[in-house]
């Protein structure tokens, strides 16, 4: 191996490695979101879910999704037949089975957030072997070595879909599908009143939101700069300039989220300012490896507005209850994202290859997702007993509260 090629497999290693800080940051953002007497199943639920997606994704999801991008040693695109529980592949390749691996986790974790305080644990689980086993890894084949990343002799240029971080394959699929699974919930009991008014339902500890944020941080620096490698064959130089631009576009959202806020409501808003960091780093995943750091500062500026008013507008006009903004922050930052990577790109035609994947994902992974959701609901029930969600999901589905030192069960239900 020559000097530079030990310098790309240690950078793509390290970028690996991180990746299951941006799990584990989404995972305490989603319990920290939630209402207190839940917060100990949140956990648990997303420990469970990681579990599953990486065992669906390793058992046949990898089967279906191939490899995530050429191999970074020119390996060249493995067989379906040599696929099958990571067999017959050569070392170099299973660098595109980890990234797979890890971004089905990662994916699996953002219908948590929205289905927070009402979903119990065991369809979660089932339907995650939905999402990593099927869903996931179908789009996911589309978009790195499948018709969308062959768009670009039909439209005349060199290249196709562009989302070497995952706006789309990660983040709006998972967010289309919690918000599948929001409407098939529907709104926790309590929150919106008899003349339909959303009630405001705070975070129950704002500082493990925060915390969660500068973990995902961490974690998206390896989610972008292994997916830039993976799939863009960016040269380690390459590869800073995509951790320049993840964390540019995360600062200016959150700023902008903090000063919209500020404006709307006179005071910032800790939640909202967390959703703007996350939004940032989301909608900075698909161009992170071709845009320049200004226009990543563009990009975070505008999904940090998008996501306060898209929360907005979920809440009170679609009667969308997300406690997390999973599906603003994922969703449709994750589309802003997808498009800001054609809008701000120098090749010709790459807006209209990134239109064709938003078209995709909302045209047919959508449906698809909502209607094997709706299928399941029918032979797994989604939603916990009304006892169960007034007792708490702790109590209810562990028998056990998460602080049971404090008082954590008020009456939340007179309204309904």
């Amino acid at each position: 191996m020559t000097e530079a090629l030990y310098l790309a497999s240690g950078l793509l290693a390290l970028s690996l490695f991180l990746m299951p800080l941006s799990i584990t940051g989404l995972a305490l953002t989603n319990v920290g979101m939630g209402r207190s007497r839940s917060a100990s199943h949140a956990m648990t639920s997303s420990l469970c879910v990681i579990a599953v997606a990486l065992l669906v994704f390793f058992a046949c999801g990898f089967r279906i999704s191939g490899p995530f991008g050429l191999s970074y040693y020119d390996a060249g695109i493995l067989q379906p037949t040599s696929t099958f529980f990571f067999m017959g592949m050569a070392p170099a390749d299973l660098f595109t089975a980890t990234f797979g691996m890890f971004a089905a986790a990662l994916c699996s974790l953002i219908p948590l957030g929205a289905a927070a305080d009402r979903w119990r644990m065991s369809a979660a689980c089932v339907s995650t072997v939905l999402l990593a086993g099927f869903v996931f890894p179908l789009f996911g084949r589309a978009a790195s070595t499948g018709f969308l990343a062959g768009l670009g002799p039909h439209l005349n240029f060199e290249g196709g879909f562009s989302d070497a971080g995952g706006s789309g394959f990660i983040h709006v699929t998972g967010g289309l599908s919690a918000l599948s699974v929001a409407w098939l919930l529907g709104p926790r009991r309590g929150k919106y009143s008899n003349e339909g008014l959303p009630a405001a339902v705070p975070a129950h500890d704002s500082i493990l939101v925060l915390f969660g944020c500068m973990l995902a941080w961490v974690g998206w620096l390896g989610v972008n700069s292994a997916g830039a490698m993976l799939t863009r064959r960016a040269a380690p130089a390459t590869v800073i300039v995509a951790a320049i631009d993840t964390t540019l576009s995360a600062c200016a959202a959150a700023l902008t989220a903090a000063a919209v806020t500020r404006i709307r409501f006179r005071k910032p808003d800790a939640s909202l300012i967390a959703n703007g960091w996350m939004a940032g780093l989301v909608a900075s995943s698909a161009g992170c490896a071709t845009l320049k750091p200004a226009t990543a500062v563009l990009t975070g500026l505008v999904a940090g507005a998008l996501v306060v008013f898209s929360v907005e507008f979920l809440e009170f006009r679609l009667k969308v209850d997300d406690p997390c903004g999973s599906v603003s922050v994922h969703a449709v930052c994750g589309i802003w994202g997808l498009l800001a990577a054609g809008i701000f790109s120098d090749v010709s035609g790459q807006f209209m290859a990134q239109l064709v994947g938003v078209a995709t994902l909302l045209g047919f992974i959508f449906p698809m997702t909502y209607f094997l959701n709706w299928l399941l609901n029918k032979f797994i029930p989604y939603r916990v007993s009304i006892d169960g969600e007034r007792q708490g999901l702790d109590l209810h589905e562990l028998g056990a509260d998460a602080y049971p030192e404090f008082v954590v069960h008020t009456d939340e239900f007179v309204q309904r």
